[in-house]
């Protein structure tokens, strides 16, 4: 179920792109857009942190070794 996080920002870049689609107002020097793209990909980060974490697959087997 955590792995649905994954599709969180494909759809933040793509859905969000058509709305934020103008130069002003200016985010830290960046145009509206460009901030929206950076602003998501340091989310996907934090987001496929969180889905890695919360993977079983990830976790230590008994004995320390996977």
């Amino acid at each position: 179920m955590i792995k649905y996080l994954a599709v969180l920002p494909f759809v933040g870049i793509l859905a969000g792109t058509p709305f934020f689609n103008r130069v002003e107002p200016l985010i830290f020097g960046m145009p509206l857009l460009l901030a929206w793209i950076v602003l998501w990909i340091l989310l996907t980060a934090v987001i496929m942190t969180i889905v890695y974490l919360n993977d079983p697959a990830n976790r230590d087997a008994p004995g320390g070794k996977r």
